[in-house]
C-alpha cells in the first residue's frame, strides 16, 4: 500500500481521460503536501490505468492521462 493511494483511487473514479491536478489539489486528496516520494511513486498510476504526465514546478501542476 502507497501513502498516495488515496490520489490513484480518486483519479481512478474520476474516470476522465485527462486533466490536471495542482499540488494543492492533490494535498486535499491525500492530507499531505507532495513532496519528492511522488517521482518514485508515479509509476504505481499504471496499476490504476493512468499516468503521470508532465509535472510542473512553476504552475505547480501534474497532468494525468488515462491509458488506452
Amino acid at each position: 500500500m502507497s501513502k498516495y493511494d488515496p490520489l490513484w483511487n480518486w483519479i481512478q473514479n474520476s474516470g476522465m481521460d485527462a486533466f490536471r491536478l495542482t499540488f494543492a489539489e492533490i494535498g486535499a486528496i491525500t492530507g499531505f503536501a507532495i513532496d519528492h516520494s511522488f517521482l518514485a511513486c508515479k509509476k504505481e498510476m499504471a496499476a490504476f490505468g493512468y499516468r503521470v504526465g508532465k509535472i510542473s514546478m512553476q504552475e505547480q501542476t501534474v497532468a494525468f492521462e488515462k491509458l488506452r
